[in-house]
């Protein structure tokens, strides 16, 4: 492929057309192939991944205002993760359009790393050269909001407080309440047992080393009580056998 077929290739698949081609030519080309690391993609990549990271928090601020910051930083860490940045790469097929030196021609084997900065690459180029932020937004947008949508809902699914309060709601017409019944151990490292009270029934306690992680694990028990959800092998170690006796934990 020649270079200019790579340019042309790129433009059609992020259906963007770049007024200054150069640009598109150095987020594309990778250090082993330039004179200088000045003149590879490596100071794009830089400007890239401050926009991605500065539009996804806004689009995570935008569509989910009842999230909380620990959450929403969750969601976010997975958006923009080198995992899914190389997999938009690969499917907008920049990996094949890198430009790279003859000691890296196989490009199957390339890190996940350099297809993950190819993208970021592409983002800061595409924002140089329209020279406006929401251009930049959309292209963002368009390649992440499948990718938003899949990692909001795998935390969903690990929010366990969430999901019981929506399901009493929908289901019982009636709002869960967190009770703490005891705290054992030194200032500096208590635990918390909690329980989950839902129209005066009262669901198994569980401890935990934070009030937040003990309702989240009574919140799990009560769904589990409620037939609502599941068991996850992964969480079942973590709940205790004798709830009255914190050295379960």
């Amino acid at each position: 492929m020649t270079q200019q077929d790579a340019l042309q290739r790129v433009q059609q698949a992020v259906g963007y057309s770049f007024r200054e081609p150069q640009l598109l030519t150095a987020a594309l080309t990778h250090a082993s192939v330039a004179d200088s690391r000045l003149q590879s993609n490596e100071r794009m990549e830089f400007v890239g991944d401050a926009i991605l990271g500065m539009v996804v928090c806004h689009e995570l601020y935008r569509r989910f205002p009842a999230l909380l910051e620990g959450e929403l930083t969750k969601i976010k860490s997975a958006v923009v993760s080198r995992r899914v940045c190389a997999k938009i790469s690969h499917e907008l097929g920049l990996v094949d359009c890198l430009f790279i030196g003859k000691g890296m021609s196989d490009r199957s084997q390339l890190p996940q790393s350099l297809a993950a900065a190819l993208y970021e690459a592409l983002i800061a180029a595409v924002y140089l050269d329209s020279d406006d932020l929401e251009t930049a937004r959309k292209f963002i947008l368009a390649t992440m909001d499948r990718h938003i949508t899949q990692a909001a809902e795998s935390q969903h699914q690990r929010n366990y407080k969430s999901q019981l309060q929506q399901y009493a709601q929908q289901a019982l017409s009636a709002t869960p309440m967190y009770d703490l019944l005891d705290e054992k151990g030194p200032d500096h490292s208590k635990c918390f047992e909690i329980s989950v009270v839902i129209q005066g029934k009262r669901y198994s306690s569980a401890w935990g080393p934070s009030k937040k992680e003990a309702e989240q694990k009574a919140a799990y028990l009560a769904l589990r009580e409620l037939a609502a959800i599941p068991r996850y092998a992964e969480f079942e170690p973590d709940l205790p056998e004798q709830k009255g006796d914190i050295t379960d934990y």
